[in-house]
């Protein structure tokens, strides 16, 4: 485990209602300079992703990709590591549905809020709709998920669904798959075809 891994897991721990020594420690030892925030692991997969592509390492760069486990969790996490807690910058990205959670937190926190960056329906919508369905389906089948997705298909709720939708479904259908395919999509994209709210993340940073 690196430093960052281990800065990672003393905030997640700190936000659990442990002790925030070890984070505090941490941070100004490394030095963390920026936090994204970002609702679940395969997100992280996907921004990991596509730093990588760019050549760029993050946790090299001082930044703390960190999953905060949904998005009610939001607030506590900016109250600890925004202005009132150590002071970092804040980033991360969100789900239109959500939007209302990251507010919130991050005016109770006085943190900046452009630096957050709204998905129209989720990530895994934006990467599918980046790629086009086709080539999802043909992601799919090299990652060997094909019968996987037919079966998927067959099943009642999918029928009349937009297949967009019925992919998107898919990846969520199965546990660590939409971590995978976070990853995968992102790896696949050409560089001109990165959704606009990932893409802003990134540059953010």
């Amino acid at each position: 485990m690196n430093d960052m891994e281990t800065f990672r897991e003393a905030v997640t721990a700190w936000a659990a209602g442990g002790p925030g020594d070890l984070a505090r420690e941490l941070a100004e030892r490394l030095p963390v300079r920026a936090v994204v925030l970002l609702e679940g692991p395969s997100d992280v997969a996907a921004v990991d992703a596509l730093a990588a592509s760019r050549g760029r390492d993050l946790a090299a760069e001082g930044v703390c990709v960190l999953s905060i486990g949904g998005a009610m969790s939001v607030g506590r996490f900016t109250q600890l590591l925004g202005p009132p807690g150590l002071g970092l910058r804040l980033a991360g990205l969100c789900d239109e549905a959500e939007r209302r959670y990251y507010a919130r937190g991050l005016e109770r926190a006085g943190a900046v809020q452009q630096e957050f960056f709204v998905c129209a329906a989720d990530l895994e919508d934006e990467l599918i709709r980046a790629l086009g369905v086709p080539r999802v389906q043909e992601l799919v089948r090299a990652q060997g998920d094909v019968r996987a997705l037919e079966t998927f298909l067959r099943q009642p709720a999918q029928l009349g669904r937009a297949p967009q939708q019925q992919l998107r479904r898919f990846l969520g259908t199965k546990k660590g798959r939409k971590i995978h395919y976070g990853r995968v999509l992102v790896e696949a994209l050409e560089p001109d075809r990165v959704p606009a709210p990932l893409d802003g993340l990134l540059a953010s940073l």
